[in-house]
């Protein structure tokens, strides 16, 4: 799959829910409305579409939410979609917010998932509360020592939010670097309504590297996961730090990735409304596979240049109305 940019598309994320057991300030509502099961695809049907990507040139799969491990019998699609790791899939990774990882793990290692990216925006239980407004930072700990211990490459993804974690950068770096954990930073991003100001807990990556640079040795890496994230090796811990950047620092020249939720729809462009439907060729028997092949490759052809996220500082509303949650975290 080639998008009009040249780009080959051979990354799909696939939001498997739209719901969690956490509501994280930046992400979604307190008060959060989900969606009917009658709308969600099953998780045959699922695999399935992940399937008809698989063959036309995917090769790295991530699996989101929502949170992916509260859905009902999950590990059916992850065991089924690990099955096709060395026929075309080369890779199937797990994007979570860690409260399940105990439960499920061993679980995940042994269906071939070999890196799992776990969100943990600090390491204050407190603070953590408050900013998951109900999550339990030991409860997600254990989840990532039991990820571990499963042999599952972590790395911890954290949002930067000016006021929140900004102080504990450091204290995370140390942190992961002691146990053999990568981190990620990223920038929030302005996808769907919230009860916060989204323009009073922006923190740009560019301060925050120059802060982390006075207390530790970066140097610039050629690693990539396949994502947006920009990382640095660190000499002190012999870890990575990555830097997602989408509010200070487009990435979208390189943008081999689209995104499919739980409903069908894929979204070519996190920063963009438009999208196809492809639940629909997906359940008219009268269309079969090359009715949905020619559905997904109308939606490449229309895959945009690159996302217009702006902080406005004029204007609270976000620009996009969907929440992450729904597209996939």
């Amino acid at each position: 799959m080639i998008d009009p940019f040249g780009r080959h598309i051979s990354y799909l994320r696939v939001s498997v829910t739209d719901r969690c057991d956490l509501r994280c300030v930046y992400c979604m509502a307190e008060d959060m409305t989900f969606l009917p099961k009658s709308e969600v695809l099953t998780l045959e049907e699922l695999e399935r579409l992940c399937g008809t990507f698989i063959d036309l040139g995917v090769r790295k799969l991530r699996l989101t939410g929502g949170e992916p491990l509260v859905r009902k019998n999950v590990m059916s699609l992850v065991r089924g979609l690990g099955a096709r790791i060395g026929s075309g899939l080369e890779e199937l990774t797990l994007t979570t917010n860690g409260t399940q990882l105990t439960k499920y793990a061993d679980d995940l290692a042994a269906a071939g998932v070999r890196r799992i990216n776990v969100s943990i925006d600090t390491l204050d239980a407190a603070a953590f509360k408050a900013a998951t407004r109900w999550g339990e930072l030991d409860k997600v700990l254990d989840g990532v020592f039991a990820a571990k211990a499963a042999g599952l490459h972590v790395k911890i993804n954290a949002v930067a939010l000016k006021g929140v974690n900004e102080h504990e950068f450091d204290r995370m770096l140390a942190w992961c670097g002691e146990h053999g954990f990568d981190l990620c930073l990223i920038e929030t991003m302005p996808l769907g309504e919230i009860s916060e100001d989204r323009t009073d807990q922006f923190l740009p990556l560019s301060l925050v590297r120059a802060r982390l640079k006075q207390n530790w040795t970066l140097n610039e890496s050629s690693h990539t996961t396949g994502g947006p994230a920009r990382y640095y090796d660190v000499a002190e811990t012999g870890t990575r730090l990555g830097f997602i950047t989408p509010m200070t620092h487009n990435f979208c020249e390189s943008c081999n990735r689209v995104r499919l939720t739980c409903t069908g729809t894929l979204y070519m462009c996190l920063g963009q409304e438009d999208a196809a439907d492809l639940r629909a060729p997906l359940r008219d028997p009268a269309l079969g596979e090359e009715g949905l092949r020619a559905a997904i490759a109308d939606a490449i052809a229309r895959k945009p240049k690159g996302h217009d996220f702006v902080i406005d500082r004029r204007r609270s509303a976000p620009a996009v109305a969907r929440h992450m949650s729904v597209t996939g975290g």
